[in-house]
């Protein structure tokens, strides 16, 4: 089992519930799924660099992912409905404790000028986003294979109702909000 699985059970849940005072443990916020997505709009004429980043996601997720395709067509962009513009794989169950206790205690800590992640990118309905400039921070990518540098979007969907009761379960799990 994952070791951030059972930290949730043996130490997060009892916290939320005495906290915020739920009469019944289904009420107890819980982590439901991860959606990381990586914006792939430069590689709709490079089927080689797109198949690259793809592996690349599926390197640091543990995971294939699907490859999202435009639903219209942008002159401006030069883009036609169809094509590839991005990859997103979404993790649930240990995968998704598995990944978040990595990105928790490896990934981050090695993102320069670490302060913390922003305590305001919660949508108002318990979930939390967070961006990263760079594929590089995770330990499973290597520097001199990585062709171009992407930035990737993490979505953490909570079944939290609130912000705060989301935010205090991500902090408990391990989240370094700044201060």
């Amino acid at each position: 089992m994952a070791r951030l699985k059972d930290k949730y059970r043996a130490e997060v849940a009892p916290a939320l519930q005495q906290r915020f005072e739920y009469k019944n443990v289904m009420e107890i916020p819980r982590l439901e799924k991860i959606v990381i997505n990586m914006g792939l709009g430069d590689c709709k004429d490079n089927a080689k660099a797109l198949d690259l980043a793809v592996e690349e996601l599926t390197t640091i997720a543990g995971q294939k992912p699907l490859v999202t395709k435009a639903k219209k067509s942008i002159a401006n962009f030069k883009l036609r409905a169809g094509m590839n513009v991005g990859a997103k794989v979404t993790l649930r169950g240990d995968r998704m404790y598995e990944f978040a206790d990595k990105l928790v205690s490896i990934v981050l800590p090695r993102v320069r000028d670490f302060r913390g992640v922003s305590a305001k990118a919660f949508d108002g309905r318990g979930n939390y986003s967070l961006g990263v400039r760079e594929q590089l921070i995770f330990p499973e990518i290597e520097y001199d294979k990585v062709e171009k540098i992407r930035g990737m979007e993490m979505i953490f969907v909570t079944t939290a109702k609130t912000d705060e009761e989301a935010k205090e379960l991500l902090r408990l799990l391990g989240m370094p909000f700044q201060a």
